[in-house]
């Protein structure tokens, strides 16, 4: 967390609770617009449910999420086990309900939204999959495809968990890509990590969840670089010693 640096979304001594318990106490700080913001921490921790906090699906214990950016352009990739693949839907399909945010639901799409969302499936290497129903996917073609909705829907904030998981190399590297390409736009990103290589690769800032609380770190103390001058925490995390 840069402290004067641009910000759109702020958490102000944020508390939240699941069914009854208090999973998280004063969670405070700031998250840089254009930075991939990694949220890390032992299962448990809390990482799903800040995500539900800043996306309003969580009503607050106590203190407050501010966030600056328009509702339809926030975007939430959950887990891959979230999805039903029973629903019968295609590739295209599920890209172009990126527009509902800001077009509806119940309007039909003009000429501009099927290019756009012909230019999106090319950009994620999944034009040859337009009709392919989700449930005929394998894992990284179904997370392409969760993605190029939020780029359908022009996203400004993007909270995705565990996107790497149970997808191929190939598909991890394109999805970085697009992910950089978006901060770099100005979106502000933050995603549930648990490998420390692509963190290495693809975090600017990180946020390590633990005993109820959180505390901003960098990538170099996460990754090692400067183990020397910091404690090690035990994150429950395979590869991940000092921060």
């Amino acid at each position: 967390m840069v402290g004067d640096a641009s910000s759109r979304l702020r958490l102000h001594d944020l508390s939240l609770a699941q069914a009854k318990r208090t999973v998280l106490e004063q969670v405070d700080g700031r998250f840089r617009d254009g930075a991939i913001t990694a949220l890390i921490g032992a299962n448990g921790a809390g990482k799903s449910t800040l995500i539900q906090g800043i996306m309003g699906l969580l009503p607050p214990l106590a203190g407050k999420v501010e966030c600056a950016v328009p509702k339809e352009r926030r975007a939430w990739l959950p887990q891959q086990l979230a999805l039903d693949l029973t629903f019968p839907m295609s590739v295209e399909e599920l890209v172009m309900t990126g527009s509902w945010p800001s077009h509806g639901a119940l309007k039909g799409y003009c000429k501009n939204h099927y290019r756009k969302g012909r230019e999106v499936m090319s950009r994620l290497g999944i034009s040859h999959l337009a009709h392919r129903p989700l449930g005929e996917l394998s894992g990284g073609q179904r997370q392409r495809a969760l993605i190029g909705r939020t780029l359908m829907q022009e996203a400004e904030l993007l909270l995705l968990d565990e996107p790497f998981a149970n997808v191929d190399a190939e598909t991890v590297g394109v999805i970085m890509k697009v992910l950089r390409e978006m901060a770099d736009a100005g979106a502000t990103i933050i995603v549930v990590l648990h490998d420390m290589e692509q963190l290495s690769r693809l975090a600017d800032e990180v946020m390590v969840l633990g005993g109820g609380h959180a505390r901003w770190t960098t990538v170099e103390e996460v990754a090692g670089g400067r183990a020397d001058r910091v404690t090690p925490l035990s994150l429950g995390i395979p590869g991940v010693q000092a921060c």
